[in-house]
């Protein structure tokens, strides 16, 4: 009995070493990192929102206006950039619509209640900490401030977070959608045809994803305000871009690449991607990548469309822009380099 028992140690004992091999160790090593990578990012950014260096315009009569700017610029921790020009008090109004500025103090010398212009529309968090920071300044000088928003938010649209969660659900099905095909058919296409077919497949799911999206954002659920074919176009460049991006990172690194288009997306991108703080909110970490990246570009892009009139589009439009054209010049590159340059075309089902 004992001969039979100490067999069947063994053989569990080889069976155990077979169901965990090296590969799949290293597999769940690289799962670790990214929860951790993602605990890490997520509470890097987010557990201590502090303004700082938004930028502003100060409106005020020369003989006043220097030195409040220095009092602005020297408060505790430098939450504001207050020396941005503006001619008067409409022309700093254009600039905080036009999203060139986060807000505008307008100082009127004949009484001692000053006006702040702010916009909801780019973030209520924003909104909110830069109307505290001036308030909290103003009351030390004696001076109180009435607060304008010029761009407020929808009736519908919580702390004007619709936009966010929009794009994050758009990123997401370009990821998922990249994944599915490579679950089913392989990480790696074979060919340069069948890599040209996934991305084929993937432009038609981005224009439904996109279309679908918007109407749901807008007209069902009344979340976003603004035009639904400019959001639905916006939403079938997300995901495209985000599913582009993670057939390139499956082309370069096979099953891996899925955690690596995740950590860029997901990890990184999502919180600093101004959500639920713009940012100027963010450490200076996540200011500096947040733009850069889908979510970020996605989420400014949503917020110009449904509250400044389509505005401050260009820079976010052409990084969405280039994540989609370089995540399909790799596919196809990568594919290329792994089965060669032969046709695929006679082949009647996606791979």
């Amino acid at each position: 009995m004992d001969r039979i028992a100490g067999y069947g140690t063994a053989d569990n004992r080889t069976e155990a070493r077979g169901a965990v091999t090296p590969r799949a160790a290293l597999l769940v090593l690289g799962v670790l990192l990214l929860h951790l990578a993602f605990i890490t990012s997520y509470l890097g950014a987010l557990h201590d929102p502090e303004p700082d260096r938004v930028p502003i315009a100060v409106v005020a009569p020369d003989d006043v206006r220097g030195e409040l700017i220095g009092r602005l610029d020297a408060l505790p921790g430098g939450p504001l950039d207050p020396d941005h020009r503006a001619k008067d008090a409409d022309d700093a109004r254009r600039q905080v619509e036009r999203r060139d500025i986060d807000g505008a103090l307008i100082v009127d010398p004949g009484s001692a209640v000053d006006t702040l212009y702010v916009a909801g529309g780019g973030g209520s968090s924003l909104a909110q900490a830069l109307t505290d920071v001036i308030r909290e300044a103003e009351a030390a000088e004696q001076r109180t401030v009435t607060v304008e928003d010029v761009a407020p938010v929808g009736d519908h649209d919580s702390r004007g977070l619709s936009s966010f969660y929009l794009i994050v659900g758009w990123c997401l099905g370009g990821y998922l959608c990249a994944a599915a095909l490579a679950v089913s058919a392989g990480v790696r296409p074979a060919t340069v045809g069948r890599a040209l077919r996934r991305l084929l497949l993937l432009g038609v799911y981005s224009l439904i994803a996109g279309l679908v999206g918007a109407v749901i954002a807008g007209p069902v659920l009344e979340a976003l305000p603004g035009r639904v074919v400019a959001l639905a176009l916006l939403g079938a460049l997300v995901v495209f871009a985000t599913g582009a991006l993670t057939f390139a990172c499956q082309g370069l690194l096979g099953i891996v690449g899925i955690g690596v288009a995740l950590l860029l997306v997901v990890v990184l991108g999502n919180p600093s991607a101004g959500g639920p703080y713009p940012y100027p909110l963010l450490p200076p970490f996540w200011q500096a990548i947040g733009p850069a990246l889908i979510p970020g570009a996605g989420t400014w892009l949503a917020r110009s469309i449904a509250y400044f009139d389509g505005r401050a589009v260009l820079g976010p439009l052409l990084v969405l822009a280039l994540w989609a054209i370089a995540g399909t010049a790799l596919t196809l590159l990568f594919a290329k380099l792994r089965g060669g340059s032969r046709s695929s075309l006679d082949e009647l089902s996606f791979h």
